[in-house]
């Protein structure tokens, strides 16, 4: 298991923004693709953004423009840059490997993500 612990959530008013981080030990990092996932009350854990090994992204349509993804490897560490922030984006985020290309057997507690004016 490769420890992740996400950071930076928060209350914001729509329209705000906000940036994630996502700091993960061990060597892996560099060589795994990654993503974040955000799950909203009552719904499915959600993957949004993906990043692969040299920096490749992609989005779900419902982010796609307002959040960016990026990586630092030689920090071990992942962000996630929330831009025009709406209620609809409450939720707690995850970070984790992208699991289109890994299995994942390891969640982080998240961090709480709250839009609302």
């Amino acid at each position: 298991q490769v420890p992740l612990v996400e950071s930076g959530g928060g209350l914001v008013q729509p329209g705000g923004s906000l940036r994630l981080s996502c700091a993960a030990s061990g060597s892996s990092f560099g060589r795994s693709a990654m993503a974040w996932y955000r799950q909203a009350p009552g719904k499915q854990r959600e993957l949004i953004a993906g990043i692969g090994i040299l920096g490749r992204k992609d989005y779900v349509d419902s982010v796609k423009g307002r959040f960016t993804i990026s990586r630092d490897n030689a920090k071990n560490t992942m962000y996630l840059q929330m831009d025009n922030l709406k209620p609809e984006d409450t939720a707690i985020y995850y970070c984790n490997k992208d699991r289109r290309r890994s299995n994942i057997d390891y969640w982080g507690q998240g961090t709480q993500v709250t839009v609302s004016s």
